[in-house]
């Protein structure tokens, strides 16, 4: 039986120049010549082969970058907004606001978070979900905002469907640690996990597929891109169309200060018309590292930092100010028919290349773990379907307010374990200030979802309790 399907898999891989992944298949057992057999089978070799030809134009940003403009923009949370709808109605903060209660009243919003990272960076070999963050009870990534979903869920009477997104190095973990802390207050119907594909590493030299182990082909996930077939692949997207979802509201989990469904935010993709709405930060410098939001002939595109050249990242208005300023921060507004007739569209998404350093198996059996970059991972990005999108819109938040992206490992300078608790601390002080309370400087201020979504509820509450002032440690629960 064996021999059959190494001859099968023999004729298929030698007509695709891939035949070395066989190269130990004499050395395995059984079960795994079967692992390694159905990794095969699953793999597009002619796409992989084109892709790899293709590699120095898959996606050729200077055409964008030399015409690309500042993207008109809502800002949240201010009165003075002037762009509007489709028929030039400007759209108010308190419309927006009206707007997005009554969408999350009649159910039709749904949040997905990506999850498919893990904490290497961190030090930390688990799902970045589970990592540490809240700067005095230690809750974790996770626990933040399932919470938030529930208080988001519990003040509308709605329930929230919950996706998370995990990748095959996340999955089985993430499922046991959101099942172990019963999915922390959800019910188990609101809570939709499901695992995003994979895409093989080549070799940069040849093209050729690159073997993690002798029966192990290198895989990594395909990108937060990736979401779109996988919602499609998994039944998510009929599942979420039968219980009346009509906007998905989408973050990365490594940000704990993302305001899940604000409803303002909702409120200004739903009154733009727009098809997609993204969030974003104003850069302070030319060279920031964030997704660059542009417009280009009247279509919203994302041109990464890395892609964006110093000439076009430099240029400034008369004021003084960047003309390129609107950063991504990865939360999105998304209409779901959208995402059903994106999904059905094989262009929608283009690959992008990622130069890796990925060790592997050479066909002698010798484990390679390279200094210098040596693979091609193909990888899609959510932001692409950004120019597909009719009426795409963006929204200006308070980067202190709204981003806190936990990146690097203890004692970098930015986005590490230090920086976003003192952040999230530090925001929440600003809520007790409000209210009318005195913080001690060297006090960590937390505020759990379940206590208080927004700063108002949290002044009415702590206005009950009759607190002035903070000297210690305090978290609000």
């Amino acid at each position: 039986m064996t021999d059959n399907i190494y001859q099968s898999l023999l004729e298929k891989l030698t007509a695709l120049h891939q035949e070395h992944l066989l190269a130990h298949w004499d050395s395995l057992d059984s079960p795994r010549r079967m692992r390694l057999a159905e990794q095969i089978h699953a793999i597009d070799f002619v796409q992989l082969s084109r892709l790899y030809q293709e590699r120095g134009c898959l996606f050729d940003v200077a055409p964008l970058a030399a015409k690309a403009q500042e993207p008109p923009a809502f800002r949240l949370e201010h009165d003075g907004n002037t762009i509007g709808n489709t028929v030039g109605n400007a759209i108010s903060r308190q419309d927006a606001i009206q707007a997005g209660r009554k969408a999350l009243s009649e159910g039709q919003v749904a949040v997905l978070v990506v999850a498919g990272g893990q904490g290497t960076r961190l030090g930390f070999e688990h799902p970045k979900g589970m990592f540490p963050i809240a700067p005095v009870s230690g809750a974790t990534l996770f626990q933040i905002h399932f919470e938030k979903v529930l208080a988001r869920s519990r003040q509308y009477g709605n329930p929230i469907p919950f996706c998370v997104m995990t990748s095959p190095a996340t999955h089985e973990e993430t499922v046991d640690y959101v099942a172990e802390n019963r999915r922390f207050g959800l019910a188990e119907a609101d809570v939709i996990t499901f695992c995003q594909g994979t895409m093989p590493a080549v070799s940069l030299a040849d093209g050729k597929t690159l073997l993690a182990a002798p029966d192990q082909i290198a895989l990594s996930p395909d990108g937060h891109g990736g979401m779109l077939a996988a919602l499609k692949n998994n039944g998510v997207l009929k599942e979420l169309s039968a219980r009346g979802i009509r906007r998905l509201f989408y973050f990365q989990v490594d940000n704990p200060l993302v305001d899940i469904a604000n409803e303002e935010f909702l409120g200004y993709h739903i009154l733009a018309e727009s098809e997609l709405t993204s969030q974003v930060i104003r850069k302070q410098s030319p060279h920031d590292r964030v997704g660059n939001i542009v417009s280009v002939d009247g279509r919203l595109h994302v041109i990464e930092y890395s892609d964006l050249p110093d000439a076009v990242a430099e240029r400034r208005k008369p004021d003084g100010s960047l003309e390129i300023w609107a950063g991504s921060i990865a939360v999105h507004v998304m209409n779901l028919d959208f995402l059903e007739r994106q999904a059905d569209n094989a262009a929608a998404l283009p690959f992008h290349v990622a130069k890796k350093k990925t060790p592997f198996v050479t066909p002698q059996g010798d484990l390679i773990k390279p200094s210098e970059p040596n693979a091609i991972k193909f990888e899609r990005f959510i932001f692409d379907l950004l120019p597909s999108a009719n009426n795409a819109a963006v929204v200006e938040v308070d980067s202190k307010r709204h981003f806190a992206p936990l990146k690097n490992a203890s004692g970098s300078p930015s986005d590490s374990p230090e920086t976003v608790r003192k952040q999230v601390s530090d925001y929440y002080a600003e809520w007790l200030i409000k209210s009318g309370a005195t913080v001690a400087p060297a006090a960590k201020v937390e505020v759990s979802p379940l206590f208080a979504l927004s700063a108002e509820t949290f002044a009415e509450k702590v206005a009950k309790n009759g607190m002035t002032a903070v000297t210690a440690d305090v978290c609000f629960r």
